[in-house]
Parts: structure tokens; sequence; C-alpha cells
């Protein structure tokens, strides 16, 4: 030792052996025995043994303690790849070769970039799962509920994961869409149904919720289960309140028509009610003017006809003599004899008793108006052709009227025009036993569908016809017969010309004398024309009854078919001048 630790007099430091050295020095000037020298030497030895066990101790301490960083450091790098499912992470040394400091500090960079990775994956799952949590609440309806952020699980942090948690994400955001269109669906409806009945939309919508209101904002408005299931059932309910109202508007629209009609309303009078009967038709959808089934609306209804009912009642007498004055003139186009009289006295009773309700009565009434119409319906075709067969008769009258006339063949004023008539006159007169043959048909096949007799103003239609076609065989024999006197007494004169020679006829100048003039208003033998005696009641009355009616019937018939009298007849007999025969 004394050769090892000499002093190195290059360096020209001190060191053990130099210390040693010293040593000897002092202690041979002391003196101290090899005894105690050895003794102080084995002392200095074992000192300077546990120095160097303290610092070889130290050292495997440092060692172990580098190696399980190493250790640490190498399980952190793995975990955290495997958090981060990035297994092709560029960053690991691909060999543990070198120092255990080296090895450190090859893997220290490597666990920085993954610790900064993991910290930015950890954010991204953490605004995820926000988000997440926040619309779950929003559907479940317990936001308020939700404190905090969600925890996120380090262990896998992979991209993979993270991608399914985006993708559930957009699912609910997708949701979150689809129920807030629902919402907002919903919100306009029941804006749209409040706005029609009248309703303050602001109140409504909020008791759902209030976060429905216009002034907040679209993405603020509650989209949970539990207020679609109240808006659902908001707008059923006011659907049904709307389909209700509807259909009792129309009703009172109906009956407000029903009265209008009934009392003969006026135009400007109905026109204050447009809003009110212009949905009498319209479906529930069809309604969205605003207002237009609101409660004041339909309560303005209901006192109006109130109103129009209690005056309906006032007027009833009036209304039904109204009703009865259009039947009556019914009856009297399609001449069907009734007892007026009769009627309104039974309409008076019935009003006066209270037994009938005014509905009731003027229903019925109604009704009668309804059938005599089919009634007049169904006589139509006949009426026009009785109406035919009377105009023909008409002019057969005033033909032979015109026949009767001597001076109707000078030149006075409106000569020509009597001419064309008299030819008309006579194709038409030609024309009628085709017309009663048809009519006679007619009126059997109707009598035969019906199983009642047609009767015209009372009489029986056939009996009128078969009374006609006797009277007008009977006008035929009397002018065959007329014309075979005229031919005898013309044989005697010219026989006692003859013989006694040529003498003034007294007949003849009385003949000159007369003049047959046409008749305005009347038949051949000056009976009354077809319009004031068969068709008396279009005048403004009506005749007392059956026989009444027959007899004039009887009037007119005769004056087509006897068309000279007995007097006329001796006079043309008596004189020379011809009669012109009829057609």
């Amino acid at each position: 030792m004394a050769v090892t630790d000499a002093q190195n007099p290059l360096l020209g430091e001190t060191t053990c052996g130099s210390l040693l050295q010293k040593l000897q020095e002092i202690w041979d000037e002391v003196g101290e025995s090899d005894e105690e020298r050895d003794k102080m030497l084995l002392q200095i030895e074992q000192e300077c043994l546990d120095v160097y066990k303290r610092k070889v101790k130290q050292a495997a301490t440092s060692r172990a303690q580098l190696l399980q960083a190493l250790s640490d450091a190498k399980l952190e790098l793995s975990t955290l790849v495997s958090a981060l499912g990035d297994k092709n992470f560029g960053g690991i040394p691909e060999k543990a070769s070198g120092t255990i400091k080296e090895q450190l500090a090859a893997i220290a960079p490597a666990l920085d970039q993954l610790w900064k990775q993991k910290e930015e994956r950890v954010k991204e799952f953490s605004d995820v799962q926000s988000q997440i949590q926040k619309i779950c609440g929003e559907i479940a309806g317990n936001v308020s509920e939700q404190t905090g952020t969600p925890a996120v699980d380090e262990s896998d942090l992979s991209l993979k994961k993270l991608d399914e948690y985006q993708a559930k994400l957009q699912e609910l955001q997708k949701e979150k869409s689809d129920r807030l269109h629902k919402v907002l669906e919903f919100v306009s409806t029941v804006h749209d149904l409040c706005a029609v009945l009248g309703m303050d939309f602001f109140s409504t919508v909020t008791e759902v919720h209030p976060s429905l209101d216009d002034s907040t904002g679209v993405q603020s408005k509650s989209i949970s289960n539990e207020t679609l299931l109240r808006l659902a059932k908001t707008v059923s309910a006011l659907n049904e309140d709307k389909k209700q109202r509807l259909h009792k508007l129309q009703e009172l629209a109906t009956q407000l028509i029903d009265l209008w009609n009934l009392m003969d309303t006026p135009e400007e009078e109905r026109k204050l009610f447009d809003h009110v009967t212009c949905n009498i038709s319209a479906s529930v959808d069809e309604v969205t003017v605003p207002g237009a089934l609101a409660l004041d609306l339909i309560e303005q209804a209901e006192v109006e006809v109130e109103r129009l009912d209690q005056l309906k009642s006032s007027r009833m007498k009036e209304i039904a003599f109204k009703r009865q004055v259009e039947l009556e003139e019914i009856f009297a186009r399609a001449h069907i004899e009734i007892d007026p009289e009769a009627a309104r006295e039974k309409i008076m009773s019935l009003i006066d008793s209270g037994n009938v309700e005014p509905a009731e009565l003027l229903a019925d009434m109604d009704n009668q108006i309804a059938k005599a119409k089919d009634e007049a319906l169904s006589r139509k075709e006949i009426l026009d052709r009785v109406e035919k067969w009377m105009s023909a008769c008409e002019e057969e009258s005033w033909l032979e009227d015109y026949n009767r006339d001597e001076n109707r063949y000078n030149a006075s004023r409106g000569a020509h025009l009597n001419l064309k008539r008299a030819e008309k006159a006579r194709i038409l007169v030609n024309k009628i036993p085709g017309m009663v043959d048809t009519l006679v048909a007619k009126t059997r096949a109707w009598e035969e569908d019906r199983g009642i007799s047609f009767a015209y103003d009372g009489v029986p239609l056939l009996a009128m016809l078969d009374e006609y076609a006797m009277l007008r065989q009977e006008r035929e024999e009397e002018k065959r017969r007329l014309r075979d006197q005229k031919k005898y007494h013309e044989q005697q004169n010219t026989e006692q010309e003859a013989i006694f020679g040529s003498r003034p006829s007294p007949a003849r100048s009385a003949s000159t004398k007369k003049v047959v003039g046409p008749r305005a208003n009347g038949g051949a033998n000056g009976t009354p024309s077809r319009r004031l005696s068969l068709n008396a009641n279009q005048n403004g009355s009506r005749s007392g009854g059956k026989d009444g009616k027959r007899d004039s019937m009887r009037l007119v018939a005769p004056a087509n078919y006897v068309a000279i009298s007995k007097e006329d007849a001796a006079s043309h007999v008596s004189g020379t001048d011809p009669v012109p025969a009829s057609p």
C-alpha cells in the first residue's frame, strides 16, 4: 500500500499514500509502537472497506431504481400503446441496447408523445361522451339533474372505441333533429289550431312545456318523450275540439239557412253571417281561417238562431199560409181541384191548438208541396196536349165566325191577315180528331198507371173528351141536315120559279140587311170563350163544384159544333145567297 499510495509528484495532490506517509512520520516522531501502528492501520483499512461497501450498496440501489424505472417505462409504454390501440406506433426503440440510462433516454420521447396523444384522446372521448350524455338527458327529460362531466374509461382509448362513441353521437343527434322537427311540427299545428279556435297559443303551448315558447331558441326546446306525448295529446284534444265546434257550427248554419228560407230573410241580413254559413259543407281540414271556430262566433250564431226561432213562432201563421198559397198555385197550374178554405182552417186549428211543432207542420207542408210538384210533373204532358186541343177549338170557333162574315173578302184593312189566319186555322182544325185520340190514349195510360181518374179542374178528362166527341158528331149531323134542307128549299124555289115566274123573296131582302160579323170572345152560338169558362180559376175565381164545371164545359163545346142557330138557319133557307161551309 505504501508503494501504491505514494505521492505522485506529477499530480501535486493529496492521496492515500501521501497521507499514510505523513502518518508514518507522525508515528515516528511520537514513537508509536508497531502494535499500535498495525492496529491503527487495520482500523483505517476497515473504515475504507466500509466506505467502499456503502458506495457499492448505493450504486446497486441506484441501478435497481434505474432498472425499475426502465421497467415501469416499458410497462407504461406498452399500456399506453394498448390503450390507444396504436399497435403500429413507430416511436418505440427496436432493440433494448446500451446502458440503462441510455435505454431510459431512448424510451422517454416515446412516452412523452404517447402521453400527449392520450391527453388529446381523453379530451375527445370526454367531449363526445358529454354530448351523448346531454342528448340522452334531453330525450329523457332530466338535463337539469346531470352534474359534471362523464368519466372516461382510459383503459380503452382506441380510435375504434372513439368511432363507436361518435357513431352513437350521430345517431342521437339525428334522433334529436327528428324529435326537434316533430316538436316544431306539433307546435305549428297547435298554433294553427289555436288560431282557428280563437284560443291563446302562448298559454296553451307553455302549459305543455315552458321551453316551447317562441321567445326561446330552437335548440333550447324540450324534445323529451314526455313533451312529445303531451304535445300529441294537446293536438289530439284541439282537433277533437275543432271537430265538435265545426259540427256545432254546421248545425247552426243549417238551422240559420232553413230559418232564412222559411221567413224569406233578405240577402243583406244573411251576409252578416257569411262567416258562419261559409263552412256549412267544409271538412275539418278545410277550415283554416283564424277565428273561424271561436267560441264567441258560435255563441253569436246560437243567439241568432234563438232569435229567429222566436220570430218564427210569431210568424208561424204567415209562413204556413205562404206555404199554402204555394201549394194552391201548384194545384191551380196543374188543374187539380182542392178545398183551400178547409185547408186554411185546418192550419189555423193546428197552430192555435199547439199540438204540433211548427217545424213539423212546415215539414209536412213542404212534403205536400214536393208531392204536388211530382203530381204536376206527371200531368204536364197531358195538360200541354189539353192546352193545344183547347187552342185548336178556339181557332175552330174563330174560323166558323170568319166563314159567316159575308164581307171577309172585301179589301178592308187587315183582311189579308185574317185570310192567312183562316188558312192556318183550317190546317189546325183538321188535326183536332188526332189530338183528341192521342189525348184519350195518354189519359187512359196515365189512369192505368196510377189507378185514379185524371180530373181537369174536378171534371174527369175522359168524360170531357167523350162529351166533346159526341157534341162534335151532333154538330156534323146538324150541318148535314141543314145542307139537305137548304138543297130541298132551293129545289122547291126553282120549281116554283119555273111555274110562276121569278119574284122577289122576302127572305132574301131580310138576309141582305143582316150582317154577320166576327165574334171576339164567343163561340158560334154566342157562348163564352174557353178561357173564361173552362179555366175560370186562372182569372181569379174557381167554379163552385163539379156540376158548375161540367156546365161550363157544356158552354164551350157547343161553340164548335152548332155553327148556326135555328133562326139563322131559317133565314139562310129562305134566302138565295149561299152559306159558306165550314171546313
